[in-house]
């Protein structure tokens, strides 16, 4: 894999942000890594208006490509979310190039929903959606029928497979991969171990995922994130090394 498609989430510093690091300083970590994309997460931010200014700066000068991971649901009660257009301008601020967000609980789109959507992708940033470990949005069939009909209302939405939510909804990995190839743009990597209760996410190898024969399914050229909490800057390298000799 090209180094160029290799994302680092931010989530793999979770115990920098429990000991209060900012996300500033975790992009300047990415850059000590040799990786030229970062996701920042939105509730690692102390305070996104007053910290957006040097990110979206740090990036520029260091070229990095910002993605932001957004916890929140793109419709409400079955509606698009009227928070979105907040996340979008947060993103503005910040730099950021490509932003996600969880499906929620979506049903039907209504011509105001269109609308609305298509109003907020003329703002230039990547929209995609992800499975989550929720049974509402975190399902196979739950994406696949938003990407449906985004898709017939010709809404430039695109989709991130993440490979170690799918166990946590009952759901096979690899057939998801085969049933959901086509919609992919943005790829989350990590690997899970046990079963029902006993379940646990764990670095690239220590667990039960097939992940390189997924990623083989998968679109090859899309960008690819490391995603999941590690324990030293050696489980990082390790990864990094890992998706870098895949082929």
């Amino acid at each position: 894999m090209k180094k160029s498609q290799i994302v680092l989430n931010h989530l793999v510093f979770a115990s920098d942000r429990e000991n209060g690091e900012q996300q500033l300083d975790m992009l300047k970590k990415v850059v000590g890594f040799g990786i030229e994309s970062a996701e920042l997460r939105r509730e690692y931010f102390d305070n996104i208006i007053a910290e957006a200014p040097a990110i979206s700066a740090y990036a520029k000068m260091k070229n990095l490509r910002l993605f932001y991971s957004v916890p929140d649901d793109l419709f409400v009660n079955h509606r698009v979310n009227p928070k979105l257009s907040q996340y979008y301008d947060e993103a503005i601020q910040l730099g950021v190039t490509v932003i996600k967000f969880n499906t929620g609980d979506f049903d039907i789109l209504l011509p105001e929903d269109i609308a609305t959507l298509e109003k907020l992708l003329q703002m230039g940033i990547q929209t995609n959606i992800e499975n989550d470990q929720t049974q509402t949005s975190g399902k196979m069939r739950a994406i696949e029928k938003f990407m449906v009909a985004a898709h017939a209302a010709n809404l430039a939405i695109g989709y991130v497979y993440d490979m170690g939510n799918w166990r946590y909804v009952g759901e096979d990995e690899m057939t998801a991969a085969k049933q959901l190839s086509s919609y992919v743009k943005y790829i989350h990597v990590k690997d899970d171990r046990g079963a029902g209760d006993q379940l646990v996410t764990v670095p690239l190898n220590d667990g039960d995922i097939a992940w390189q024969e997924i990623l083989h399914i998968l679109p090859q050229n899309v960008p690819v994130a490391i995603e999941y909490t590690t324990e030293n800057d050696q489980t990082i390298v390790d990864a990094i090394q890992a998706l870098k000799v895949f082929n």
